[in-house]
């Protein structure tokens, strides 16, 4: 895993992915294992492999925040927005105090038509993360405190 750590940093993310296959191979249950060599095949673009590597992570462990939002990330890369919304959530539960997930979230709904839940988003947002908020009201046209 280290190994493959610094392959990554050094932007060689083949061969990194080949170190995490190993890792996996040889600790099929480690769900670390399984979110990096799915973070590297969202870098490498391979949005469907990443899928299902970020699902076996969460399968580990339910808990990983970042699957969960690897995960959404993938499958908003690939048009699944719907699909997107519900591990957006999860990482919103597990990481309540981070805008990232909340971010995504918002814009998922938006795309999605939602603007009611754009908004309700928006005004959460708003009372822990104000400049993720203006970004948001900067791009869907919604105010903070309106909803």
């Amino acid at each position: 895993a280290s190994l493959g750590f610094q392959h990554a940093r050094a932007g060689e993310k083949r061969d990194a992915l080949a170190l995490f296959d190993q890792v996996i191979a040889i600790t099929p249950d480690d769900a670390d294992a399984h979110f990096n060599r799915a973070f590297l095949l969202q870098e490498l673009n391979d949005h469907d492999a990443a899928i299902a590597s970020f699902r076996v992570a969460i399968a580990r462990n339910p808990e990983h925040d970042r699957a969960h939002y690897g995960l959404a990330l993938s499958l908003i890369a690939t048009h699944r927005l719907d699909e997107a919304v519900a591990p957006l959530r999860k990482n919103t539960k597990l990481q309540p105090m981070s805008p990232y997930g909340w971010y995504q979230l918002a814009r998922v709904q938006r795309d999605l038509g939602r603007l009611d839940e754009t908004q309700k988003i928006l005004d959460h947002l708003a009372t822990f993360e104000p400049k993720v908020a203006r970004q948001l009201e900067r791009e869907t046209g919604l105010k903070a405190g309106t909803g």
